[in-house]
């Protein structure tokens, strides 16, 4: 009779650890709620990009204008031309610098304009009018 309780207890403990195992090697069951239902946060660009027109006195767009942005901290000078409908577009701009601003053609240039960090939109759109001689 002992022998049989005894074989009885240790088919029941394999039976027992072979259902752990089995729940570690498959995980938790598929039915319970995840504790965190939201996604993860994407990292935060550093970056942002600025866009405008630039036009003449009579608010038509200009084409071949030259617009320059500087950037304050490092003096980096890029430049962009203009196409027939006014438009120019820098990428890759830090939100962490101010940039100056400014567009030129035959003479004519426009105020000098600055995108500061205090502006945190990341495409902020800055028009220019070329009216200086």
């Amino acid at each position: 009779m002992k022998r049989i309780v005894v074989a009885v207890i240790a088919a029941v403990g394999v039976v027992a650890l072979s259902a752990v195992a089995r729940a570690q090697v498959q995980g938790p069951p598929t039915t319970n709620p995840p504790l965190f239902k939201g996604g993860r946060k994407q990292a935060e660009s550093t970056e942002r990009s600025l866009t405008g027109t630039i036009t003449d006195k009579m608010d038509t767009p200009v084409e071949g204008a030259v617009v320059q942005i500087k950037d304050t901290k490092t003096l980096r000078v890029r430049s962009f031309l203009t196409k027939a409908d006014g438009k120019y577009l820098f990428h890759g701009l830090s939100l962490d610098t101010d940039y100056e601003i400014k567009a030129e053609r035959q003479g004519a240039s426009s105020e000098t304009r600055t995108l500061t960090v205090y502006d945190n939109r990341k495409e902020p759109i800055l028009n220019l009018k070329l009216d200086k001689s």
